[in-house]
Parts: structure tokens; C-alpha cells; sequence
């Protein structure tokens, strides 16, 4: 690992304060990254103090003032060239992703895939940056929108996905002609130093102004600093609802715009039309992959009664075959928790569950004994419940499935929609009515909804995000580049007098 950490560039002793290559001194207080594999110390890190954080706004609205004039195909260009190094770091970058989050090493290469995959996207939208032109109801006038960059966008991340999200975000952003200001998670710093460091390189060999590109690693209160900031005029805000509503509030209150990408609560349905191989399969990821700490995470599965027991025993064969322990070892299938803090969140959910009723045909529990001395390691566990317990309706960042039994598609989709979050879906059936159902303005209410494959593994071509308590927001594909721009109407009259709209006379 050592190795590894100087190829990307972090020494022992790291400043989490940059502006692209010139990293600032703070008096910030110092933290220190532990890995969950092993709970071993990894670098320390300086987090910004108000004072590096205006550092760090002021030299990032100067670089705007001229990185929104470069010819969007010219940003496209370095963002090309991004994917290009992103390319040849992948593998130490999805050991360093893997090692200090926790996820599987090839979760942690799949993660760096994705923010590859953001930059061939946002390399050709750099040349799709279109308005609409509209006929005008005035004689020899012209009417047309374009799209203008907004400022600074602010991206504060969560660790579940260290490094992806970010990408998803400033690699559009860039594109568009904004500069970024990035709040990584404070539990896993590391992993934005190096992307940091990464970008910082492309930049300087293409004359990148300093200040596009910038990075405040801190706390809460840093979060508070950019929400309240009116130098920024969107923050993309990823993590749990509570507090997102709080970003949400500050950005609002000044009339700010947020991009809010914040809890799920995601179910399968398995029909009794379902081919249970698939959803066997698509149900065991997506409950344990990244250990429970995926916001598209499934948490409960709906299950036609007439297959209840046959889903149930399958699941509980298919759990007793997980491999349990270091995520580098790519023979193990589940890794640890983040922290201690997210080992006492389940194990306090699971006694709520029982609390209320719940049966757990899966017993769940903390690891101990050699390769789980981090203490992060836990088991994925299966409990029986009823929709309304309150446990069902919160989202516990661990590997915890609750299973529901339905009697009608329509009582499957009510169940499905009656969580307080809406980001992710699935129905597995092979059956097209349900299928179409499910799909329709009656069926699921979350911003995802998938026929025959898991709740996780959105792609970037897509616009991800979900509605409710999710937060609303939309990043990564389609037409989510929008949230970083600003639209202007142009009217052009060419005519020599001047006619009024809706007929409307003025006359001198």
C-alpha cells in the first residue's frame, strides 16, 4: 500500500487544501484516515480553516472569469485527457477507493470505471451544449436560448462512493465552463488528495487556470461555510437526508440552487412470473455488495406469497455462501463497514427490529478473531417484517434485508411506495402487464425503476436520482448537465421599426 500511496502522490503528512497544483498551509485541525480492512492509520490530513477556505473561493472565481471563456470542445479537450490519466492510475487509484472506504477491490476499480466512463460522456456533451431556437410572433425577429456556466459549483461527497460522484459531478460542471470546489468525505480524504493530485497534472501541462479545480477537505462546518456561500451559486450535496434538508434550507434561504442526492430505501418485487435466478442474484448485490452502504442499496424485497418460502430458503443458502473479510482479496464477497459508528447503527436497527416483531432468519453480529481486527466487519443479515415497523421505514447503511409478503401487483407497488424515500426500484417479472405497471405514472415513485435486474448499478448514461426524501436532484447522464448551467432567452429584432409583443401598441 505503501507503494501505492506515492504513486498517487500522498506522503504521511497531507494538506487537504488546494487550488490545483499549490496545496495551502491552514491551522485547521489535523485528522488521521483509518482503514476498516485492518484499522491501521493511513496519512494524516489538514483541514481547511475559514481562512484557506477564502483562499480557496477567491482564487476559484478568478479562474472562472477565464476558464468560462475557453471554447467548451477546449474544455472537453483536458477533460479528455483526465479519462486518459484516470486511465493509467485505475488500478492504484481502485486499491487506495477499496482500501480506505472498504468495498471490494473490484467494486473500487469499478468505481474508478465509472468516473472514466463520466469523462467520454462529458468529452461529446461538450459539443451538444444546445439551446432551442423559437419563432417569433413579431415580423423580422429572431428568438433563441442558450446556455451560460453558472460559477462555482460546490460538490460535497459522501464516502460511500469517494471518488465517482465527485467525477459524476465536476466533470459535467467543467465541460459546461464552471469551476469546482470539492468537500470530500472527512472519513476518507484520501481518496480526493489524490484525485487532486491527478487532475492538477492534466491541468498544468494545458495551462489550466489555478483555482478550477480546488479542494477543502473539513468537516460539518465547512459544509456550512459553502451552503451559506452566495459566491456559490449551486452546491451538490451528497448523503443522508437529514443533511441534505439542512443544505438544502441554507442554499434556498439565499436563493441558491442545490443538486440533492440523498437517502434510499430501495425494494425488489419478485413476482411469481419472476425468473428466480436472476432474482436471486440481483437480490444478494444488491443487499450486500458494499457491504449494505450503497444508497441504492436493496433493504426489503417484496415477495409474492405463493413463492415466499421457495425466495426465502434460496436466500438463505445464497448467504451461508458469502465470503466474509479483506476487500483486497478478490475472493471475498463482502468487506467492512466504514466505521465503528456504522457497526453500532446496526446492531442498533437490528435490536429495533426485533423489538418490533421482527424474525430474523439470518442472524446478523460483529466479527471478531484474526483478519477482522479493524472491528468494522459484520454480518449480512435477513429479518422477517411487516411494512409498517418503523425500522423499515428508516435507511440503516448496513447489510440488513427485510422481507415482505404481497398478494396483488397493486399491493407490491403500495408497499414499495410507502417508505419516505424514492431513489431506487426493481420488479422482477416476466410478465410485460406487471412489468408496464410497474413503469407507469401508478407504479413505483422512485427516480429509478428497473424490470429484471437489481436496485443498484445505475449507468452513466442516465440521469441518476430519486424524488421524496431522496432529495430531487439528478446527476450523471441525459440531460443533467442543465443543473450546471444557466439558460438566457435572446431576442434579435432586425427590422427597421419595433414592434411589441401580444400586439401591444406604444406610439409617441
Amino acid at each position: 500500500m505503501l507503494d501505492i500511496l506515492r504513486h498517487l502522490g500522498i506522503k504521511h503528512e497531507n494538506s487537504g487544501i488546494s487550488t490545483g497544483e499549490n496545496w495551502l498551509k491552514s491551522n485547521g485541525e489535523t485528522i488521521t484516515s483509518f482503514s476498516p480492512v485492518d484499522g491501521k492509520s493511513i496519512a494524516t490530513v489538514t483541514l481547511a480553516d475559514k481562512e484557506a477556505y477564502e483562499t480557496v473561493i477567491k482564487k476559484a472565481e478568478e479562474a472562472f472569469k477565464i476558464w468560462r471563456t475557453w471554447p467548451a470542445p477546449k474544455r472537453g479537450e483536458i477533460v479528455r485527457q483526465v479519462g486518459e490519466a484516470l486511465r493509467a492510475k485505475k488500478e492504484a487509484l481502485g486499491k487506495l477507493v477499496s482500501y480506505e472506504m472498504g468495498k471490494s477491490l473490484q467494486e473500487g476499480y469499478g468505481e474508478v470505471q465509472e468516473m472514466i466512463d463520466i469523462c467520454d460522456f462529458a468529452v461529446g456533451l461538450s459539443r451538444q451544449l444546445h439551446g432551442l431556437t423559437m419563432h417569433s410572433e413579431r415580423p423580422l425577429h429572431r428568438m433563441y436560448e442558450q446556455w451560460h456556466p453558472l460559477g462555482i459549483t460546490g460538490i460535497i461527497s459522501a464516502f460511500n462512493f469517494p471518488v465517482a460522484v465527485w467525477s459524476w459531478n465536476s466533470m459535467l460542471a467543467w465541460v459546461c465552463g464552471d469551476v469546482c470546489v470539492w468537500k470530500p468525505s472527512e472519513k476518507v480524504p484520501l481518496c480526493g488528495i489524490a484525485c487532486q493530485q491527478i487532475i492538477a497534472e492534466v491541468f498544468a501541462r494545458n495551462n489550466v487556470p489555478e483555482g478550477v479545480s480546488c479542494l477543502i477537505a473539513g468537516g460539518r462546518e465547512t459544509g456550512e461555510w459553502m451552503s451559506h456561500d452566495q459566491r456559490i451559486p449551486l452546491v451538490s450535496a451528497t448523503g443522508s437526508t437529514r443533511m441534505g434538508k439542512a443544505v438544502g434550507a441554507a442554499v434556498a434561504e439565499r436563493l441558491g440552487r442545490s443538486l440533492l442526492e440523498l437517502g434510499g430505501n430501495n425494494a425488489i418485487i419478485i413476482s411469481e412470473h419472476a425468473d428466480l435466478n436472476i432474482a436471486i442474484r440481483g437480490a444478494l448485490f444488491g443487499a450486500v455488495g458494499t457491504a449494505g452502504q450503497r444508497c441504492t442499496t436493496t433493504r426489503r424485497l417484496i415477495i409474492h406469497e405463493s413463492i415466499y418460502d421457495t425466495v426465502k430458503e434460496k436466500l438463505i443458502a445464497a448467504y451461508k455462501q458469502l465470503s466474509i473479510g479483506d476487500p483486497l482479496n478478490e475472493s471475498n464477497h463482502v468487506g467492512p463497514l466504514i466505521d465503528k459508528d456504522a457497526v453500532n447503527a446496526y446492531l442498533f436497527s437490528i435490536e429495533q427490529c426485533k423489538a418490533e416483531g421482527g424474525h430474523f432468519i439470518v442472524e446478523g453480529g460483529v466479527l471478531d478473531g484474526i483478519g477482522y481486527e479493524s472491528g468494522c466487519y459484520v454480518k449480512p443479515c435477513i429479518a422477517e417484517v411487516k411494512p409498517h415497523f418503523k425500522i423499515v421505514q428508516h435507511e440503516t447503511f448496513a447489510p440488513i434485508l427485510y422481507l415482505l409478503k404481497y398478494k396483488t401487483i397493486d399491493e407490491a407497488i403500495a408497499i414499495q411506495n410507502e417508505v419516505p424515500q424514492g431513489l431506487s426500484s426493481s420488479i422482477m417479472t416476466l410478465n410485460l402487464r406487471e412489468a408496464e405497471q410497474f413503469l407507469s405514472a401508478a407504479g413505483s415513485d422512485c427516480g429509478i425503476a428497473n424490470v429484471n435486474i437489481g436496485t443498484s448499478g445505475a449507468e452513466i448514461g442516465g440521469a441518476f436520482g430519486g424524488e421524496k426524501e431522496t432529495g430531487g436532484g439528478r446527476e450523471s447522464g441525459s440531460d443533467a448537465w442543465k443543473n450546471y448551467m444557466r439558460r438566457q432567452t435572446n431576442t434579435i429584432n432586425y427590422s427597421s421599426d419595433l414592434p411589441l409583443a401580444q400586439g401591444i401598441k406604444f406610439d409617441l
